[in-house]
């Protein structure tokens, strides 16, 4: 049977020792998955909503008439709002805005002492009246025509004149009352109105700073989580990291060694050069126990 002479290059053998410990490591590293663990670890991760948002949501939802909201309990999203009043927050001060418009609204701010005030006034203009009327008998009886037709008219006039004046100032009171309550009204209107207009103003107020509050929380929770995925990113990585340091260093030493030839007698089978299966040749394509400088680009 012939045989054949090959020439096979070969590192030293503590740099076969290395490589071969190194396909070791690597080989069994990257054949084990991730655990479950590791994969929850890793995956990416959205922070539920906090009570600040929750409590803003609350009060947005209030504000516009709805009822309790409920919140998933592991993400904290709203999922459903309760039975409420359907009464936006500003709508009980336009209701009662309401009761102080209208021909009739002036009749609740009368005050309950105009009359007593009407009634004291007109005596006294009465009283002021008969001293008044007793002056011109006074003076009939000192011209000498008491009881007579002058005096009568005089009379006559002085009653009209009474009556007509009693009932001018009888209404100028009642104006006046009626004019007060009326103001008393509108001021009463536009303090509602305003109401109405500032209820709003506050509550959404209120709604943005816990709102603002809440997604300050939010956006540190986040960066928590994230930062939580990477540590626990870096802590499967890092093994490879340092398999990669290995391999670096291989590959320098491969580099910088140079590579005795020796032989080896072959006895091919059959009298033929013996065919690598395709595995072998495969992994020969990537590295191979005796031939390290292709793994590591040599």
């Amino acid at each position: 049977m012939a045989t054949e002479q090959i020439s096979i290059s070969r590192p030293a053998p503590y740099l076969e020792a290395a490589g071969q410990t190194y396909l070791d490591l690597l080989t069994a590293k990257t054949g084990q998955a991730p655990t479950t663990a590791q994969m929850t670890a890793m995956s990416p991760t959205v922070a539920g909503q906090n009570v600040l948002t929750q409590q803003a949501q609350q009060q947005a939802a209030t504000q516009a008439g709805l009822g309790a909201l409920t919140f998933d309990p592991t993400t904290g999203a709203v999922t459903g709002a309760g039975q409420g009043t359907g009464v936006a927050g500003y709508q009980p001060f336009l209701q009662q805005a309401q009761q102080y418009s209208g021909p009739g609204a002036y009749q609740q701010f009368m005050s309950p002492y105009q009359q007593d005030v009407i009634n004291t006034t007109l005596t006294e203009y009465d009283r002021q009246r008969q001293i008044a009327q007793q002056g011109i008998a006074s003076q009939a009886i000192q011209a000498g025509a008491f009881g007579g037709g002058r005096e009568g008219v005089q009379q006559a006039e002085f009653g009209a004149q009474t009556l007509q004046n009693r009932a001018a100032l009888q209404a100028q009171l009642l104006q006046q009352g009626y004019g007060q309550a009326q103001q008393a009204a509108g001021t009463a209107f536009a303090q509602q109105q305003s109401l109405a207009t500032l209820q709003p103003q506050l509550t959404a107020t209120g709604i943005q700073q816990l709102g603002a509050a809440g997604t300050s929380n939010l956006a540190y929770q986040q960066a928590v989580l994230d930062a939580q995925r990477q540590a626990a990113q870096f802590a499967y990585q890092e093994p490879y990291q340092r398999l990669s340091v290995l391999g670096s260093g291989i590959t320098g030493l491969l580099a910088g060694q140079p590579q005795a030839p020796y032989s080896q007698q072959v006895t091919p089978l059959g009298g033929a050069a013996q065919q690598a299966s395709p595995l072998s040749q495969a992994l020969q394509s990537a590295a191979t126990v005796y031939g390290l400088g292709s793994l590591f680009g040599k």
